[in-house]
């Protein structure tokens, strides 16, 4: 190995141990690929390497659509859409037992397809559902489950702002990718009230029915909650994701679409006040600013990663490792579930997964160039979907602690651990089969 190839892997190391310790994310990113670049690269050639990087980032036209649908998820949530959805379903399902969990986990299904977002997602859903399910005697540890889980779906199922920055680094166009995650999305979600519901029915003290008295029943009142709260949210969402999956619009073209219409669909529910905006803008700039620092970030240091040799020795190290296609596949996928419990998503997609992609693109598992990496980021971003319900980062536990002080983060952790079980099923599937994530892709863009 050279000198820069070792001063690479230290770079790594470094940077996984300040990161342990609790420093800035980006910051560390940022400041360790300085250091480090000055020393192996020398200063002149890291200052243009990182400008390089800074100006490519902002150049790239997907960008301008992640504060833009960051915005389409805090104006909708302003608007009360999740109150309402959650309204609802409680009244529809109300004879089920578990009809609280199936409420929470349908409408965070529904409201992920309207943000690409997690935090707003699981605050919500705990300021909502977690004192109701409490007071109607359904499980601390479950309920604290499901409403951590449904909220971490903002993640995979479009418009993620996750799979809006993988789409680029696997070199896939983001509205094929959209499409490969739906399948993933929706199992997911299957699985999650699969297991709430069957668990409750032959437990009924986890999940018991709504008591008679605070159901509205099946009337004219119940079927016009049902067309105001989910009619204008399908036309929301089919105006944004039903023009990027038909490829009318570009994903940054949709996202201007879809802040425009939730602030027409707030606006109909009478939500459209100036503090609204205001609070919205506010969330939608303190988020952007946040990912897109990491974003740049993680670009710079990858990049320098790369320029030191390390990334390509490590690629080496993989191709040449003793193993059939699909157990370099499974190696990786291991590899990427391990990094999720210290590391946020954008550093594993812009860092680490640039590392596997060579590695990835040469495997033999049946499939052509581009469904493989079609497969392999759907695959991807269940898998880091684990990041938010996985400590000792797992922020979905940290927003859930946030509104329900009552709950305490053990009591999180167990509940969101029965979850955990229910991800590593579904991964194990969608790996398994690939047509759960193929299948979309293969109907809308076989020709």
């Amino acid at each position: 190995m050279s000198f820069n190839e070792i001063l690479g892997l230290i770079m790594l190391f470094c940077m996984v141990s300040v990161i342990f310790i609790g420093f800035s994310i980006s910051f560390t990113l940022l400041f360790i690929a300085i250091v480090f670049g000055a020393i192996g690269l020398g200063v002149d050639r890291t200052f243009y390497l990182t400008y390089l990087q800074v100006w490519g980032s902002m150049k790239d036209d997907i960008v301008p659509a992640v504060p833009m649908f960051i915005f389409m998820g805090y104006m909708c949530e302003q608007a009360g859409l999740m109150d309402r959805l959650f309204a609802t379903f409680r009244q529809l399902f109300a004879p089920l037992r578990g009809s609280l969990y199936l409420a929470v986990l349908l409408t965070a299904t529904l409201f992920a397809m309207a943000t690409g977002i997690v935090g707003a997602a699981v605050s919500v859903l705990g300021i909502m559902a977690g004192g109701m399910m409490m007071r109607a005697g359904y499980d601390a540890e479950m309920s604290a489950g499901a409403i951590a889980a449904g909220g971490t779906l903002g993640i995979l199922i479009p418009p993620s702002v996750m799979l809006l920055v993988m789409g680029p680094v696997l070199g896939v166009p983001v509205n094929k990718l959209y499409a490969a995650a739906f399948g993933p999305g929706f199992l997911l979600a299957a699985l999650y009230i699969a297991y709430c519901l069957i668990r409750s029915f032959f437990n009924p003290k986890l999940g018991p029915p709504l008591p008679k008295e605070e159901r509205m029943g099946y009337n004219f009142k119940l079927f016009k909650e049902v067309v105001v709260s989910i009619l204008p949210l399908l036309l929301l969402i089919g105006s944004t994701l039903g023009t990027i999956l038909t490829g009318l619009a570009t994903a940054t073209e949709a996202a201007a679409c879809g802040a425009l219409g939730s602030m027409i669909l707030s606006a109909l529910y009478g939500k459209l006040t100036l503090p609204a905006i205001k609070g919205t803008a506010r969330s939608t700039l303190l988020t952007s600013a946040m990912v897109l620092l990491l974003v740049m970030a993680s670009n710079i240091f990858g990049a320098v990663f790369v320029q030191l040799g390390s990334a390509g020795l490590i690629e080496t190290m993989l191709n040449d490792l003793p193993l059939p296609g699909m157990g370099k596949f499974m190696l990786v996928m291991l590899i990427v579930f391990l990094l999720g419990w210290p590391f946020e998503w954008p550093v594993i997609i812009l860092v680490f997964v640039p590392i596997f992609i060579p590695v990835i693109q040469k495997l033999d598992v049946g499939l052509s160039k581009g469904e493989l990496m079609l497969w392999f980021g759907a695959t991807l971003a269940v898998n880091l979907q684990t990041a938010f319900l996985s400590p000792p980062v797992a922020m979905s536990a940290y927003y859930l602690k946030t509104v329900m002080p009552s709950w305490n983060l053990g009591l999180i952790f167990r509940g969101m651990a029965q979850f955990m079980v229910i991800q590593v099923v579904a991964l194990a599937m969608i790996i398994g089969f690939p047509t759960i994530s193929l299948w979309l892709p293969r109907m809308l863009y076989q020709n």
